[in-house]
């Protein structure tokens, strides 16, 4: 039997997903933030359709929740082209990548989600059809075996990943176009708030967009959904502006501070002071004492708190700075 959370959690996610897919930027113009990497890709679009060639294959690699998707969707439309979206979790069998790649109409842009994560079968089965726009089937088995090349229409592959290192460097090696997303700032964020509150018919000021951009990890779906958060804490009660006391009170029931830690963030720099001096302390002596995976520690909640300077890696472990204990209001001991 399914358990009844699972499928709530599943609810859920799909509400959140349709939400974000509702407030993504339609057009260049309303697409705030990254200004190098638009920059640079509306140059190699245009020139690439100024010569009537495919555009090159482009990589896009950076922390989640930046607009690499979205990017994707501005990239299709710039070329007057249709976007196919796939992840390299689905793609687990080179059939499924032929059906996809052999469906595709010229110009078209392949998405692939997560890229790092294609088994190394697709990835080999990519490399003829990203440079010569061919595809290797193999028919039969045995020594009866023979290979048959199918024609591909040309297509631009655009890839996406927050795990750039592990890509191969062949396969790296064949995208024309590597652009690395980064961290916003609180400004391009309020801006971003400010244009989402207008679709989710909410009053926001811009004071109040930058104090909710500053607690939003300097991304734009963290700030969605911390938008989406207040826009419900004023709608039940009736209202359709936002106040300072909506943001701190709606922002304090999901326990989201004024740096954006939530409740885990706080639990790993309070267990680290506490029960290990503030380190140093290893990986897996954290996710022991958290009751986490070291998976979970390492890639979920630690990126943050390394990014704002509230925890440091050394040679020796993990290690709580003193920053981390004035925000937490904890006194930093003294040097013995």
């Amino acid at each position: 039997m399914i358990d009844p959370a699972i499928l709530t959690d599943s609810v859920e996610d799909e509400v959140e997903e349709q939400l974000f897919t509702s407030l993504r930027a339609k057009a260049w113009s309303d697409f705030f933030g990254q200004e190098g990497v638009k920059e640079s890709l509306l140059i190699a679009i245009h020139a690439a359709k100024s010569r009537n060639e495919p555009l090159d294959h482009i990589l896009l690699y950076g922390p989640p929740g930046l607009g690499k998707t979205t990017l994707s969707h501005l990239i299709a439309q710039e070329l007057g082209s249709n976007v196919r979206v796939t992840s390299g979790t689905a793609l687990s069998r080179v059939g499924d990548l032929a059906a996809i790649l052999t469906n595709l109409q010229p110009g078209d842009v392949l998405f692939i989600d997560e890229i790092h994560r294609l088994p190394k079968a697709i990835e080999e089965t990519l490399y003829p059809a990203m440079e010569d726009y061919g595809l290797d089937i193999v028919i039969g088995k045995g020594p009866s075996a023979r290979t048959i090349r199918l024609d591909l229409p040309k297509f631009t592959l655009v890839g996406a990943t927050t795990r750039y290192g592990l890509l191969a460097g062949p396969f790296r090696d064949r995208f024309g176009l590597i652009h690395r997303l980064d961290y916003y700032q609180p400004q391009a964020l309020a801006v971003i708030i400010e244009q989402a509150a207008k679709k989710l018919k909410v009053v926001i000021s811009t004071d109040l967009a930058v104090a909710l951009a500053q607690r939003s990890r300097g991304t734009p779906r963290v700030a969605l959904k911390l938008l989406k958060r207040v826009r419900d804490f004023v709608q039940v009660q009736g209202r359709s502006t936002i106040s300072s006391k909506d943001l701190e009170q709606s922002l304090a029931m999901i326990t989201i501070d004024q740096m954006g830690l939530d409740e885990s963030d706080r639990r790993l720099l309070e267990q680290i002071i506490k029960k290990h001096n503030g380190g140093p302390v290893g990986l897996s002596t954290i996710a022991a004492t958290l009751s986490e995976d070291t998976l979970t520690v390492e890639e979920v909640i630690e990126p943050y708190l390394l990014q704002i300077g509230f925890l440091k890696r050394t040679n020796k472990g993990r290690v709580v700075t003193p920053i981390a204990y004035a925000h937490l209001g904890i006194t930093y001991p003294k040097p013995t």
